[in-house]
């Protein structure tokens, strides 16, 4: 499935320290345990600091993940299925 993602600038570089724990990436799951879910790759690292906004095509979810521009920005996201939440 081919999700909408947008990067919005907020044109201000990061002033602290990457999180030596995720030095590839972060994998972000806010799927909380749905069967029901997509795995979206993210453009990965963010330029700078930022969001992303992320769109599903097929159930209208949005939402939205900040970025530093740092190694320890996320790289993926898993994202329960809007439908099919609790």
């Amino acid at each position: 499935m081919n999700h909408r993602i947008q990067w919005v600038d907020s044109k201000a570089e990061a002033e602290g320290r990457p999180n030596p724990k995720y030095p590839l990436g972060i994998d972000l799951d806010m799927s909380k345990g749905q069967k029901e879910m997509c795995l979206v790759m993210l453009p990965y690292p963010a330029k700078r600091i930022g969001y992303y906004i992320i769109e599903c095509p097929k159930c209208d979810l949005r939402v939205s993940i900040s970025t530093a521009g740092r190694a320890d920005d996320p790289r993926s996201v898993k994202l329960a299925c809007k439908g099919f939440r609790k």
